[in-house]
């Protein structure tokens, strides 16, 4: 069967937390950049649980600009699952994602959309090459990116930049979950999406509001990275990587205690419980086993996962009916 043509060019995903000062500026500022453009285009704005006044402006907006879609969730999921869900909605040919506190140029957006649509890649992610942020954020950034890009193979100055542009189709084929919004392009790889490119970006001062940025990041990033890796080597076969090292470690134990076996036969002047090495031998066995269950457990969790992305949304606004249900 044909695939349906999308109906826009482009579609722009913006999560936010508490921007009701920005949300004006900002759709204005895309509104002219589309406008001038001649883009087919849809802006879905969602609110991952502000408690400001966010979700009246973006009515307002709305009701303005037909283009304006939102979603409100019940209560704060994080930023991972506000783009999931927004990239489960959106009908662009080239998505973008953008954080909604204006320091992320919308005039960016037409070249984005050519280097995917004409330079043919699979996902743009912007490099905010010139950053106006305090330095207890640059600095643990540059040290999470050198280690991202060394663990991933991904040759990206700004991994987790909010500015990015995707194909239609890698949105389509990849899940966000937990806090991996950092690593979308790690997962966009593992995924089979190899063309990866960069492009520098201009970066703003924040204007209103207080950045969400937590040291936290630091704590969870490497945690969330090596997930990811894991993951996207091993989500399908668990058993290749528990198995195997439990095999070796039942080899080493095995090797251990027949080893003792014919020494106590041939040199008697020590029993085999008398020697320290027994007791590794038979620690390696049950390491042995208990990794090699692991795996099995892991391959039926596996085969029979449920789904991890399951949020309340408590409105929608100018989402077809279709995807409502």
């Amino acid at each position: 069967m044909l695939s349906t043509p999308n109906p826009y060019d482009i579609s722009i995903v913006i999560p936010l937390l508490n921007e009701e000062e920005s949300l004006a500026e900002l759709e204005a500022w895309i509104r002219r950049v589309m406008t001038e453009n001649n883009f087919r285009y849809e802006i879905l704005l969602i609110d991952d649980g502000s408690t400001d006044g966010s979700w009246n402006i973006i009515q307002a907006l709305a009701a303005q600009n037909p283009s304006v879609k939102g979603i409100k969730f019940r209560r704060n999921y994080g930023k991972s699952a506000a783009l999931n869900v927004g990239f489960g909605l959106v009908k662009g040919d080239v998505v973008i994602t953008m954080d909604a506190d204006l320091q992320d140029s919308p005039d960016e957006i037409p070249e984005l959309y050519k280097m995917v649509m004409k330079d043919g890649f699979d996902l743009v992610s912007g490099w905010k090459k010139k950053r106006y942020d305090p330095i207890t954020k640059t600095i643990p950034t540059k040290l999470y990116n050198g280690v991202t890009r060394l663990m991933s193979g991904i040759k990206l100055h700004d991994m987790n930049c909010g500015l990015k542009a995707y194909k239609y189709d890698v949105i389509k084929n990849i899940e966000v979950y937990g806090e991996m919004h950092r690593y979308i392009p790690v997962i966009a790889k593992a995924a089979g999406f190899k063309k990866i490119g960069e492009k520098v970006v201009q970066h703003f001062p924040r204007k209103h509001g207080k950045s969400k940025f937590g040291l936290s990041r630091f704590i969870n990033g490497p945690l969330d990275l090596m997930s990811i890796m894991f993951v996207s080597r091993f989500s399908k076969k668990p058993m290749h990587f528990f198995g195997s090292m439990g095999l070796f470690s039942f080899f080493i134990g095995f090797a251990i205690l027949v080893y003792l076996t014919i020494a106590k036969f041939v040199w008697t002047e020590y029993g085999m419980t008398e020697r320290p090495i027994f007791f590794f031998g038979i620690l390696a066995i049950i390491i042995g086993t208990q990794l090699f269950l692991t795996g099995f457990l892991a391959e039926l969790v596996a085969r029979a996962a449920p789904n991890r992305n399951n949020y309340i949304v408590e409105r929608y606004l100018q989402i077809e009916e279709e995807n409502e249900r």
